[in-house]
């Protein structure tokens, strides 16, 4: 039987709470029945579910790929004064791609709840550059850095943070996401301004 060539990288279950509705064996289930070689689970602040998950995903031999969709401190994860929850951190998703990958998610997680907890569970670019080695890591959703700079319209400043996180991964281990679930906002465009258009 021929295996499926995607795969889902940014996927929430149960342990997603108050966010996600998956039950890990339905998941599982429903990625088998798609023929998919592989899964990723990638919870919201919290790694909860990544034991369960990968003993029910390799015993219907589906591979599993441990992940988290981080909150990331607009500056550093010590500092507890912005405005609101709404400040107080963008989502970032990571994903191990080996041993050493999986003991660094597990640092910063537990570096997020120790440290920077906030409202909710964050790290920050300086903690994350000194355990990057062994993830993968993908811009997020519209709570992702890249796409709140987009749109406001600042898409310099979007190209800014796009190299810090290429310079943080490094070796071509940062992705840019795309999101299409029939809301207005993923659909924008970013054009770039022509010699005639005022600069802000």
């Amino acid at each position: 039987m021929q295996h499926s060539r995607f795969v889902h990288l940014h996927v929430h279950s149960e342990y997603s709470l108050l966010d996600g509705a998956c039950r890990l064996a339905s998941l599982i289930a429903r990625a088998r029945e798609l023929r998919m070689p592989a899964l990723a689970l990638t919870d919201h602040g919290f790694m909860g579910g990544a034991l369960e998950f990968y003993q029910k995903a390799m015993a219907d031999g589906i591979k599993p790929i441990i992940g988290q969709e981080m909150y990331v401190a607009p500056g550093s994860r010590l500092d507890k004064k912005v405005a609101g929850i709404k400040d107080a951190s963008f989502h970032l998703l990571l994903l191990a791609k080996d041993l050493q990958g999986y003991q660094n998610l597990l640092t910063l997680s537990s570096a997020a709840h120790l440290e920077g907890f906030y409202y909710r569970p964050r790290i920050d670019k300086e903690l994350l550059a000194s355990h990057s080695r062994g993830l993968v890591g993908a811009s997020a959703c519209l709570k992702g850095e890249i796409a709140h700079l987009i749109l406001k319209g600042d898409v310099k400043g979007a190209e800014r943070v796009s190299g810090e996180y290429r310079d943080i991964f490094g070796g071509g281990d940062f992705y840019l996401e795309l999101h299409n679930h029939g809301l207005a906002n993923p659909r924008r465009r970013c054009r770039k301004p022509s010699a005639s258009s005022p600069r802000r």
